[in-house]
């Protein structure tokens, strides 16, 4: 069974930080690309950045571009966002996924998802 979880969400005042983790199971990891999504009240969903199986970046949102990084491990089975000057429009549920094919940001493109994490960024 395959499963992504997301951890490392909270409640942060604008210009901090915090870093979510990704954690898979059931699925050869290393082969897989893992995007980052979010979703904020009554908007669509949106991507955020993405990793290749090497490691490198796939891409970021313009609007977090210089501030969130992504990186995996994958002895370990984890992918990293690392959000910093965080924003208040950052506010959101951010949510991992995992595909098999192909690099790219389009959600739909993606197979396996985690149940997603809470982003609150207060001004």
């Amino acid at each position: 069974q395959v499963r992504l979880v997301e951890s490392g969400g909270g409640l942060v005042q604008a210009g901090g930080s915090l870093r979510l983790s990704c954690a898979a199971s059931g699925l050869s990891f290393s082969y897989y690309v893992v995007g980052w999504f979010r979703q904020a009240p009554g908007k669509e969903r949106e991507f955020v950045a993405a990793v290749n199986r090497d490691g490198s970046s796939i891409g970021y949102a313009d609007s977090v571009k210089g501030r969130f990084t992504v990186s995996r491990d994958n002895p370990e089975n984890v992918v990293y966002l690392q959000m910093n000057s965080l924003k208040p429009e950052d506010t959101a549920v951010y949510s991992c996924a995992a595909n098999l094919l192909t690099a790219n940001k389009n959600p739909h493109d993606y197979t396996y998802w985690g149940q997603g994490t809470q982003v609150t960024v207060s001004s």
